[in-house]
């Protein structure tokens, strides 16, 4: 559930800066967000060039030309896993959704802004945003598209 706003709340924001450190973390965060789905389903492993990316969106405060790739979806809690690609120099305006989210930056650069703070995201960065705080995506203009993978908690 996507809603746009203009409160702001607390915010949670990790940055990590050991390489190693982060792999493990990656690591970890990905086995969280496919492994409900390998023991529901089938075994799921994609490499990033290979993402069946679906058609360009946008609008209604979304980016335009924003893609996205559902990985996987939890049956009990409603919570999906999925990649979003946002084009060079695209804004997805402030928002806020029911239950937390988990991000890496798998490609590119963004900005996030948590509640009234900014944070600039590399590849590898982690992101939690707890559900109901108010958060925005930048992209810097230039040719390097940014893609996140997303892990909600719930619907």
């Amino acid at each position: 559930m996507y809603c746009f706003v203009s409160k702001h709340q607390d915010r949670l924001y990790t940055n990590l800066n050991s390489f190693a450190f982060l792999m493990k973390i990656v690591c970890l965060l990905l086995h969280c967000c496919f492994v409900q789905a390998a023991l529901a389903t089938e075994p799921l492993a994609i490499d990033l060039g290979d993402v069946p990316w679906g058609a360009p969106g946008g609008g209604f405060g979304f980016p335009v030309g924003v893609r996205t790739a559902r990985q996987s979806a939890d049956a009990d809690t409603g919570g999906i896993t999925y990649y979003a690609m946002f084009p060079a120099g695209s804004h997805f305006d402030l928002h806020w959704h029911t239950h937390d989210e988990y991000v890496v930056v798998v490609a590119g650069e963004l900005f996030v802004q948590l509640g009234e703070q900014t944070h600039t995201l590399s590849v590898g960065s982690y992101v939690v945003i707890p559900g109901e705080l108010p958060h925005s995506w930048t992209v810097p203009a230039g040719e390097t598209d940014a893609v996140i993978l997303v892990r909600r908690a719930g619907p």
